[in-house]
């Protein structure tokens, strides 16, 4: 058995690393086998060596994040531990992600899970990449979050945000108002993700000056995009048209985000996905990356991971029913 002591500089941040009630400590507990003797803003841990050398990284990294003033939560400590369980431990475990940018609400902007790090990095190596996975990986999130501290700080002259208007099951019949009005509830999903990163009013006034512009795909077009941050969101729901000629807009200057989640296409029966048939055409292809994420990556509600999860056993059996109805 080994023992060793991890201390915080105050009460107030043993309180933040150690959880309320050390409910922090308690998960690493359960998960490690390691048992936790607390005095004001120390911690002892003992156990197997390596054990207790894991948990008293994933506590320095939560002192780290604490340290840059961001709020942890249960969901954080468990990404963080998830790092640590496998092993060899995932690259990167206990160094705390770089700081994209803020929030408008000066919450940090931070890369959490080891597929959102290649994400990331991605963006920042590449003119081209594509992120493919389930819903509330952070795909939208974090590549809005990218381009927005590119745009504040001058490195692109805008972002433009866009994803093709496809209906998702529902007849939304006929919209009223003017154009923009009629296509606003497609696009809601990017001015939400928009407004996290920069202040409504400042949005406003940077989609008025054309430093952001959010359109459908339809509108893109004949154009070409040059000194920009461009991001295809839902791009599943492309026809392969519509992907050829988005894909072809791309300018000098500029980086392109497609990202879409391919067990998830709305499109007419018969109609090929534009996305699944250009991950299968530019494979290979220079200055071009693909990243696939996974419902390990779901930051959502944590219910919403167990969905995921319960979604792609119900399709892997429906895939093995017919091999095991011939046995």
């Amino acid at each position: 058995m080994d023992e060793q002591t991890f201390s915080c500089e105050d009460t107030a941040t043993a309180v933040r690393v150690f959880g309320g009630n050390n409910a922090h400590l308690n998960m690493l507990e359960t998960e490690f086998g390691v048992t936790c003797r607390v005095w004001g803003p120390s911690v002892a841990i003992s156990g197997t060596g390596d054990a207790v050398q894991k948990c008293m990284r994933i506590l320095e990294r939560l002192r780290q994040l604490s340290t840059r003033g961001e709020g942890l939560q249960v969901q954080d400590v468990r990404l963080i531990m998830r790092e640590f369980l496998t092993d060899p431990p995932e690259a990167g475990a206990g160094k705390a992600a770089p700081i994209l940018t803020h929030t408008a609400t000066r919450r940090s902007v931070v890369p959490r899970t080891l597929h959102q790090r290649e994400y990331v990095a991605a963006m920042n190596a590449a003119d081209l990449v594509f992120g493919i996975g389930p819903a509330g990986t952070g795909k939208s999130y974090l590549a809005m979050a990218v381009a927005a501290a590119r745009l504040l700080d001058h490195r692109v002259q805008r972002i433009v945000l866009t994803r093709p208007a496809v209906e998702a099951g529902e007849k939304l019949g006929f919209l009223p108002g003017d154009l923009e009005q009629k296509v606003n509830p497609y696009l809601r999903p990017l001015y939400d993700a928009l407004h996290e990163m920069v202040d409504p009013a400042r949005a406003r006034a940077m989609m008025s000056d054309g430093s952001i512009e959010v359109a459908p795909l339809a509108f893109m077009r004949g154009r070409t995009l040059k000194h920009s941050f461009v991001i295809l969101d839902e791009a599943q729901n492309t026809t392969s048209e519509q992907m050829m000629m988005f894909l072809t807009r791309l300018g000098e200057g500029s980086t392109c985000v497609v990202n879409g989640d391919i067990t998830q296409i709305d499109l007419p029966p018969g109609r090929t996905s534009g996305l699944v048939q250009a991950l299968s055409i530019l494979q290979g292809v220079p200055g071009i990356s693909v990243v696939h994420f996974t419902q390990a990556d779901v930051l959502r509600h944590p219910l919403v991971q167990r969905i995921v999860a319960a979604y792609e056993r119900h399709a892997a059996l429906g895939r093995t029913a017919p091999e095991e109805r011939r046995t």
